[in-house]
């Protein structure tokens, strides 16, 4: 009988991440919403209160497809050049 073992090892890679802001006080903040119930309640709720606490500003709204859908590529544009800060807003 031959076995086969589906397992592999993790791939090690270095990964990039974004530098921090010194403060979140006036970013700019991207909001993608995956059309999940409840999803943009919570964002506008959260952005609501960022705004309030941090003077931070919606400058780009972003609605996909469908929860597994990807942001176009033209969304990832106007977000890379009009956002601070992306929260990505799941619902349920």
């Amino acid at each position: 009988m031959k076995l086969f073992d589906p397992t592999s090892k993790p791939v090690e890679r270095a990964i990039k991440l974004a530098p921090r802001p010194a403060s979140p006080r006036g970013l700019r903040l991207g909001l993608v919403e995956n059309t999940k119930f409840n999803a943009s309640p919570i964002l506008e709720k959260l952005a609501e209160r960022l705004a309030q606490r941090h003077q931070m500003t919606v400058t780009v709204r972003n609605r996909k497809r469908s929860a597994s859908h990807e942001v176009d590529e033209a969304g990832i544009k106007a977000l890379r050049a009009q956002a601070d800060l992306v929260i990505s807003g799941v619902g349920d």
